[in-house]
């Protein structure tokens, strides 16, 4: 489905992310994976290069798209996985720390990498920015104010991306899962049915074919996956 395709995957080494880069692997694509560390779940694999990459350093990011453009002659699509989550205050009782670090891990990354990387696909005149939402920003949730601003806005700015390239032939949209089943979230929540949650590998499956020609129709999507539990 992604035969020859060459795909940027950020959070490439996490719960979710070695999930979806083994599926674009598996799917034929080449992806450069990208983590803060040299580490990947997906090393051995030959159509692998794994880069270690802070993604709110906008010279470092630059460096990234230059490198695999060298590496592979061009890039058809980025799959940004990068996030994080803090929680458990009011609105007006959250601190400006936390505030701070949520448009940090869930805003600023998106935003440097799409500026690194929609130039070329405006030149090539094709491209799919994809990025990993949260139910929080479609349904506020009480305490979760940081965090599901910054992702709002995540979603805001996708939608930006696919209004402002539509006409290149360049496509922009935003998965939105509710609770994963990631090791992470079980040893958080260990009293909770995992069953319930979001699968790792339907949102890999999805992500791929939002990458892929067969989705080539959709662009400025929201794409709630609400999970079995909602």
């Amino acid at each position: 489905m992604l035969d020859n395709k060459v795909v940027i995957i950020t959070g490439a080494s996490g719960g979710l992310g070695s999930v979806v880069t083994k599926a674009f692997l598996d799917a034929g694509a080449r992806v450069a994976g990208v983590d803060r560390s040299a580490h990947s779940n997906n090393a051995a694999h030959s159509n692998l290069a794994h880069f270690a990459v802070a993604l709110d350093n906008a010279a470092a990011v630059d460096m990234l798209v230059r490198d695999v453009v060298n590496l592979y002659g061009k890039i058809d699509a980025v799959v940004h996985l990068v996030g994080g989550f803090a929680g458990g205050q009011r609105a007006d009782e959250t601190s400006d720390e936390t505030w701070e670090k949520m448009i940090a891990i869930n805003l600023r990354p998106a935003w440097v990498l799409s500026r690194a990387v929609l130039p070329l696909m405006r030149e090539a005149r094709r491209g799919s920015f994809i990025a990993i939402g949260s139910s929080a920003a479609l349904e506020p949730t009480p305490t979760l104010g940081a965090y599901g601003a910054s992702k709002a806005a995540l979603i805001s700015l996708v939608r930006t991306i696919a209004a402002e390239n539509k006409e290149f032939g360049v496509r922009a949209n935003i998965v939105s899962p509710n609770t994963m089943d990631t090791p992470a979230n079980r040893s958080a929540m260990p009293d909770a049915d995992p069953a319930k949650w979001v699968q790792p590998a339907n949102v890999a499956s999805l992500l791929v074919w939002l990458a892929s020609d067969a989705g080539a129709e959709v662009s400025g999507a929201v794409i709630p996956l609400p999970g079995r539990g909602a």
